[in-house]
């Protein structure tokens, strides 16, 4: 029973984070990015989202370790130094899967994983995932597992939003509705799905 309840907790925080607490869907998090990658279709998704998991995995972990360090420094000190030391995981994340590409890749390809590794490095999906898990005082495995789980999400998000521009993509659409309007009020739609199935309702 010991083990499991680890299991569980990584299972079920996994889960959680690519649903019900998508970073994009429920929280809003890489808007911006996601438009951007959804606009240009040179980007390669599948790339994006090994670079992007691998990021948002070192980077949790390094932030999780950091943040109990920080644990022992007074309230004011902590709340001053806490954003800075999360920015810097997330840098040191890069460099290392950036030496990862080098070492593993050959030159084209390790080529094509460099150009997108900073879009995937620096957004607010990653950022906003290590701030969540600190702040929430997640244990190591739900630290993980939310992490995972919210690159995966965000992934998802990106393929559903590339998808659903696709298909809006039509001569009826208004002039005025088209590109960047349509795929905000697509997104806002997808949000209030996600909102509702996981029992929210509307204040009276």
């Amino acid at each position: 029973m010991t083990i499991l309840r680890p299991v569980l907790a990584f299972f079920v925080y996994a889960v959680a984070a690519i649903a019900a607490q998508n970073a994009i869907f429920t929280r809003a998090l890489g808007v911006s990015r996601l438009v951007k990658i959804v606009d240009d279709g040179s980007v390669e998704l599948l790339k994006f989202g090994v670079l992007l998991t691998s990021v948002q995995f070192l980077s949790s972990l390094l932030g999780y370790f950091a943040n109990r360090l920080l644990a022992g420094f007074s309230f004011s000190y902590k709340a001053a130094f806490q954003p800075l030391v999360l920015v810097l995981c997330s840098v040191v994340a890069f460099f290392v899967v950036l030496l990862i590409v080098a070492l593993l890749g050959g030159k084209i390809a390790a080529k094509d994983y460099v150009e997108l590794l900073p879009m995937a490095t620096f957004n607010c999906c990653v950022l906003g995932t290590l701030l969540l898990t600190t702040l929430g005082g997640y244990t190591l495995a739900q630290t993980l597992a939310f992490s995972l789980g919210s690159s995966v999400g965000y992934v998802l998000a990106v393929l559903l939003v590339n998808e659903g521009q696709r298909k809006i993509q039509n001569r009826n659409l208004p002039a005025t509705f088209r590109g960047l309007p349509v795929t905000l009020v697509y997104i806002g739609i997808l949000a209030l799905a996600i909102y509702g199935f996981t029992g929210h309702t509307p204040a009276i």
